[in-house]
């Protein structure tokens, strides 16, 4: 496969894989399979595992894996959030190119050298491929399912997997390690979107992100409605502290759920005084339903399985509430009141790894 490239190991850039990690015991050894069996030279890349105090078997899986593979390395991430992890892997690296993995995701065989050659041929600053999910069981396989659609992203042309070209953000990514240090690496107050407000940074400084199709991974979604919310609410109350220090949205797609729960709760508290008001809160959930099971029946048909159909309108509205709830709380937090990024829920998003 490399030779097939017409280059020798030795014409390839070194990489570095960073991955941050914490209590990923029962993805860890997976993971790091398809990290450490890429066909890419051997002895041109490297994988560092940025792992966050874990309190699993996740260190001892890693030390029992470099025995057999010296181009592996576990690092400590004593602050155990994500951007810190990415950071401490960064600065570590040798690599004069930056790979970012994630535990929860498989990855073909060629990911490592399809980003090398996408990053070349395009000029960009920063490539990756599409957001694509594996999932098993009913209700991850709808969630799965809803990911994909426009009505749950908003548009958003990384959940996109047919889409190649430029985008405002990617999944993990792929950089000159330079790039990185040129933009201040990771933004360490960002528990959640860390990578979205890099990508920020980095298109309004006038680089280039890129998608491309041949760039292939597959993200394992959350496999519960509780751990749904959970994550999008997250998404949501981060989001506003991006805004808040960029003074704008990168996409006026993450303003909408947040307005529509917003409007939703404003409208039933509003209610009781005049009948006009109800009768605008009885259109607004109307309307939201019938857009609800439109996009239901058209993500059923588009994936000709009609087993979801229960169940993806239920699904779509944790999506909604979840971020619409998140950005809310974070609007509380960072706008209205001032907080800092250490305090009130934030502490609640700071023990995770993902």
């Amino acid at each position: 496969m490399i030779a097939a490239n017409k280059q020798s190991d030795a014409d390839w850039p070194f990489v570095s894989v960073v991955m941050p990690v914490r209590n990923e015991a029962a993805h860890i050894a997976d993971c790091l399979a398809d990290a450490l069996g890429q066909d890419y030279p051997a002895d041109r890349f490297e994988v560092l595992v940025a792992d966050g105090c874990s309190t699993d078997a996740t260190p001892q899986i890693i030390e029992s894996l470099h025995a057999r593979h010296p181009n592996l390395r576990l690092i400590p991430n004593l602050q155990r959030i994500t951007p810190t992890g990415l950071n401490a892997g960064i600065r570590a690296a040798q690599g004069e190119i930056i790979v970012r993995m994630d535990a929860h995701t498989e990855y073909a065989p060629d990911y490592l050298r399809q980003c090398v050659m996408v990053l070349k041929e395009t000029g960009a600053q920063n490539v990756g491929g599409a957001a694509r999910t594996k999932a098993s069981g009913y209700l991850q396989q709808a969630i799965s399912l809803a990911y994909h659609s426009p009505f749950s992203a908003g548009g958003a042309r990384f959940h996109n997997v047919e889409y190649e070209g430029e985008v405002d953000t990617v999944t993990y990514g792929c950089w000159r390690k330079q790039t990185l240090l040129d933009l201040g690496l990771f933004d360490e107050e960002l528990v959640r979107n860390q990578d979205d407000e890099l990508n920020l940074r980095l298109t309004r400084q006038g680089g280039k992100i890129w998608q491309s199709a041949r760039i292939r991974s597959w993200y394992h979604p959350r496999a519960s409605l509780a751990a749904l919310l959970r994550q999008y609410s997250q998404y949501g109350y981060w989001k506003v502290r991006v805004i808040q220090k960029h003074k704008l949205p990168a996409s006026w797609r993450h303003l909408v759920p947040g307005a529509w729960l917003g409007s939703l709760v404003l409208l039933a508290l509003l209610a009781p005084i005049h009948r006009w008001i109800f009768a605008l809160l009885v259109i607004h959930v109307l309307t939201y339903l019938l857009a609800n099971l439109l996009a239901t029946a058209l993500t059923c048909l588009r994936a000709n399985d009609f087993r979801f159909l229960p169940i993806l309108p239920i699904v779509f509205a944790c999506y909604h509430a979840g971020y619409g709830f998140g950005f809310l709380r974070g609007f509380i937090d960072f706008v209205l009141l001032r907080r800092g990024a250490r305090e009130t829920f934030s502490t609640l998003t700071r023990g995770q790894s993902r």
